[in-house]
């Protein structure tokens, strides 16, 4: 998703200087006009903003929190877009705060078309006066943006959403095994569920991939999904709530993983639901 950003930042006038742990992945920004640099400190020197779109909290650690970058975070400001957990998020605001800058999270739902397009949704956690800010920024990614509080409150609403992903997949992946198993025309199944209050269109967004079986060029791969759907576990316990059924769409994310999805696309979890392919 970090790519997608940049070139959009590009495509409405604005100066990008990008990094990537992965080098190669830098070209198509060069392309387009961007500035790369070798390392996490060179951005931040390079710009008032630091735009972070990292794998997991790890990532961001390993990148930003280092020997060599917390001198430069002095005065600048962090936008967190990735998905972390709230503690998550909240414990790398104590530190970039700690360091003299400041930090607020956007992180967003929608894919890759939706970050082209700017028409991603956002979920800002951030002071009011940083909400504010950084308006103009919204405006470029996103055509809905809600404040929802301070920071670990976007956090926690883009690990909610998240959570629907992964649980409405995988209902629908276990309801059309059930149809297909018993030899129920697929297409008369899916006008009744169209035409009740229980569809939702990611069932027809992930119906072509599961009947097809085809899990390639995803815009969320399971591994992704797996991660999501964990760290959602992990603040639903520490909420004092019961996390089951989203435990065991890790269970079936991490079946569906071994079975050699893990960079698929999320959808493939209908393969560890119906893995005899008896359809």
């Amino acid at each position: 998703m970090g790519l997608p950003l940049a070139l959009r930042l590009r495509e409405t006038g604005h100066d990008v200087v990008a990094y990537n742990r992965t080098p190669q992945k830098l070209a198509p920004i060069r392309a387009a006009g961007g500035e790369t640099v070798d390392s996490p400190a060179a951005v931040l020197l390079a710009s008032e903003a630091t735009i972070l779109m990292l794998a997991d909290a790890a990532a961001i650690a390993q990148t930003l929190l280092t020997p060599a970058t917390k001198p430069h975070l002095k005065g600048h400001t962090i936008i967190q877009m990735g998905t972390i957990a709230p503690d998550e998020s909240r414990d790398l605001c104590a530190q970039v705060e700690a360091a003299g800058g400041q930090y607020l999270e956007a992180p967003v739902l929608g894919s890759i078309p939706q970050a082209q397009t700017g028409t991603l949704i956002l979920m800002v956690g951030a002071m009011p006066d940083q909400f504010q800010r950084w308006q103009p920024l919204w405006q470029i990614f996103g055509e809905a943006v809600f404040h929802l509080g301070p920071v670990g409150a976007g956090a926690a609403t883009k690990l909610a959403m998240n959570q629907l992903i992964g649980s409405l997949t995988h209902a629908f992946a276990l309801s059309l095994a059930l149809v297909q198993r018993e030899g129920i025309d697929v297409d008369a199944f899916m006008e009744i569920v169209r035409g009740s209050a229980l569809y939702a269109p990611t069932f027809d967004k992930k119906l072509g991939r599961m009947r097809d079986r085809n899990f390639e060029n995803p815009n969320f791969p399971t591994k992704h999904l797996r991660k999501d759907m964990a760290l959602f576990c992990r603040a639903a316990e520490q909420a004092g709530l019961d996390p089951a059924l989203a435990l065991a769409v890790v269970q079936l994310s991490d079946r569906a993983i071994a079975a050699g999805a893990g960079d698929q696309d999320y959808s493939a979890i209908y393969a560890a639901v119906n893995p005899l392919g008896a359809d």
